[in-house]
This record gives structure tokens, sequence and C-alpha cells, in this order.
């Protein structure tokens, strides 16, 4: 598999939020996680969050004229955009938006799963060296959904996680289905009982956990600041973590450091 960029196909390499204001998210996300930002260089209405003047995750403002919803969503590495979306269909996903460009041999699509988890790829050169894994760096992923067989089993053919020329491995622990490379954790997808409820843990979805020194001063912070608890602060497999609701609605996890 050729390398894109310093991103592996398959492998995540970005996470973005779609605000309805960019200065308003800047002014929550500053003040619950501490960042810093610069201009991404491809648009006005995007920006790059820094946490220890390194690249966290992007953030842009939704245009007028479209009322989609705010979020957090993965972005995976893939060589060729288009052949992504042909075997996203093919098992029962759906693109949504794209393949569209983002400058020059760059270009994304979101798509979801076929349980509804809405996600992104992008073919081209990706952010050298971002990083992602529950282990150290400051952003991971984890995927809740209904079946976590079934999922991986998706992802896995989609992005290439099991073939043999992959240095991904896919393993079974402790009811996770988890996604490593070189012993290094880069997702984990859960499984859970499927019900119709507000609670934001039981709808499929990606979610963007992001490391903080002290979760519950993560999440006074949100609260000062506008933002609200979707999931009060618990233990997890991973440590005490706590799911958060931007001004916008997004939602977030703040995982202990």
């Amino acid at each position: 598999m050729k390398p894109v960029g310093q991103a592996r196909p398959g492998f995540p390499c970005w996470v973005s939020l779609t605000a309805r204001s960019l200065q308003a998210a800047q002014e929550f996300y500053t003040a619950v996680l501490g960042w810093t930002w610069r201009p991404t260089g491809m648009d006005e209405e995007f920006r790059t969050a820094l946490f220890g003047g390194a690249p966290v995750a992007g953030v842009g403002e939704l245009a007028n004229s479209l009322r989609g919803a705010v979020a957090w969503t993965p972005f995976f590495a893939v060589t060729d955009a288009d052949a992504t979306a042909a075997r996203i269909h093919e098992r029962g996903g759906t693109v949504g938006v794209g393949p569209l460009p983002f400058g020059p041999g760059r270009r994304a699509a979101l798509a979801s799963d076929p349980d509804g988890a809405v996600f992104g790829f992008w073919e081209g050169e990706a952010l050298p060296g971002w990083p992602s894994g529950p282990d150290t760096a400051p952003a991971w992923l984890e995927l809740r959904t209904r079946d976590a067989f079934a999922a991986a089993l998706f992802y896995g053919e989609v992005f290439g996680w099991a073939v043999p020329e992959s240095t991904c491995s896919v393993e079974y622990e402790n009811d996770e289905v988890i996604v490593r490379e070189a012993g290094r954790k880069l997702a984990v997808v859960r499984g859970g009982a499927v019900e119709q409820a507000p609670d934001p843990r039981v709808r499929p979805r990606w979610y963007v956990h992001f490391r903080v020194p002290d979760v519950t001063a993560a999440v006074a912070a949100a609260r000062a600041a506008g933002g609200t608890v979707a999931l009060a602060p618990t233990a997890s497999p991973t440590g005490r973590e706590a799911t958060l609701r931007d001004p916008d609605g997004g939602l977030f996890t703040v995982t202990a450091a």
C-alpha cells in the first residue's frame, strides 16, 4: 500500500468539526481544551487547532445556505476516493457528499456505514504526523454501534485493514474490536444495545476523544463556556471520561491523559 503523505491508507488521518460560527467554536474549544489556532491555507472559514504546538483537529464554518448538523467527523486516508466510494456502496453504506476537490491533488467525501455512523475519507497529501490513538496521542477514535463485528467487517473491507499488505491488525478484546498498528491502538469499535433513546451512547456514531489532564476541570470549563454534559464523568476501559456537547450541539469526549 502506497503512503498518502504521512498517513497510511486506511488509517485515521484527521478529525474535523463543522460549526455554525467559527469564532464561537474557537472560543469554546480554547476555553475547554486549551487549543490555539492557525489558518489552514485552504479557506478563510477553516482553522487548524493546535495543542502544545501540534495539530489536533480542524474546524470549519457551515455555509449560510447549509443546515447540516454540527458534528465531529473522523477522516481516513485513501489512495483512490472513487474506488473507496464504490466499496462503501457495495457493502451497504452511503456516500452523502463528494468526493469533492480540496486543492491540487486532494479530494474528500462524507459517508455513512450501514448503521448510519458518519465518517469521511481523504485522498491526497494528509497533514504529516497527525497523531491518533488512545495510548498517548491527543486525539483518538471510538465507534459505538449496534454490532461491533459487522462494523469491523465493513470498515475492514472498505479500508483494507485486514489485507495481507496492511500493517494493521484487527483483534477482539473485552467485548471490543481494536484496530492496531505496530501495537498502537488506532480505533476502538464497541457494540451495544439498540434503543430509541436520547442517550448519545446508544446511537451508532463515531466519537472523537481528546485527552485532557483533568476531566472534571474540562467539564466545568465546558459548562462555563455554554456547553452541556451529555454523559457525566465515568470510568471506561481507557480511563475516566465524559461526553460533552458544545453550544452548537457538537458531541465530543474528553478522556483523562
